[in-house]
């Protein structure tokens, strides 16, 4: 589909990053995860956020490079679709988002030069993305994931809901996209950029995740080859009053982690 923007800089692995592994015990913590699960189907229309054409904008408006922040405005909306009502997002204010880490204005194309993760995650984290009735949204903490840890993986997403990753985007999976295909991997397919995208479920033996305003399945295969960075995200709003997650993830050490790498 013309239009469609990717803007996820390349992974910048810190040594500092907090592990998933060091706080979860899957052995003897977590329950068995199912074969097929997720919330996918709580939010009834997940929206562009600017990351393409989008009618909010006006007919102009080619679309920006925002894909970090509108993983974030869905990923919000699927917490609180399950949680305690589903929050609503505006382009303009996922694009102020966008803004306020990365310099861009809608008035400025030059000014679109896509977000590193890490980046948007701290301000998740300390400021919140805001919703469209001016309410902001943060998540608890985040915690990187081990590349190619399928397990973890799993975990993760069956606990929180989401998980957040960056792929490096072959052109071979927009042509998949617009064909509605899943997105699997093409021998030879040149990468074109970086895009982040919100796992939300695992349907069939595929991962399914949200982009461009649907639900998009991916093969394992494909995970495999393009993820380069991938996050358990806590939202706060999934929480409960003892800072755990309802299988015990344990919220408190792991904001006292934080504070120390801050």
């Amino acid at each position: 589909m013309a239009g469609l923007k990717t803007g996820k800089l390349p992974a910048t692995p810190d040594d500092r990053d907090l592990m998933f592994a060091k706080y979860v015990d899957i052995a003897t913590v977590l329950p068995e995860v199912p074969e097929d699960f997720g919330h996918e189907t709580a939010v009834p229309e997940w929206g562009m956020l600017g990351n393409g054409p989008d009618p909010e904008m006006g007919p102009g408006f080619e679309g920006a490079g925002d894909c970090v922040f509108a993983g974030a405005a869905h990923e919000t909306m699927l917490w609180t679709a399950v949680g305690d009502g589903e929050a609503t997002f505006s382009t303009h204010g996922v694009l102020a988002d966008y803004g306020a880490v990365t310099g861009y204005t809608p008035s400025d194309p030059n000014s679109d030069q896509g977000t590193n993760v890490r980046d948007a995650l701290n301000y998740r984290r300390k400021t919140g993305v805001v919703d469209a009735h001016g309410q902001r949204h943060k998540i608890g903490a985040y915690v990187a994931l081990e590349p190619g840890n399928l397990d973890h993986l799993y975990a993760a997403l069956y606990l929180f809901g989401a998980v957040g990753i960056g792929v490096k985007f072959p052109q071979s999976a927009m042509q998949q996209f617009d064909a509605g295909q899943p997105w699997d991997v093409v021998d030879g397919a040149k990468v074109e950029g970086g895009h982040y995208i919100p796992l939300v479920a695992r349907r069939d033996g595929m991962l399914d995740c949200v982009t461009w305003a649907k639900v998009q399945p991916m093969t394992l295969k494909f995970f495999q080859e393009y993820c380069d960075e991938a996050y358990a995200l806590l939202s706060e709003e999934m929480l409960g009053e003892d800072g755990t997650s309802p299988e015990g993830f344990n919220l408190t050490e792991l904001q006292a982690d934080l504070q120390a790498v801050d």
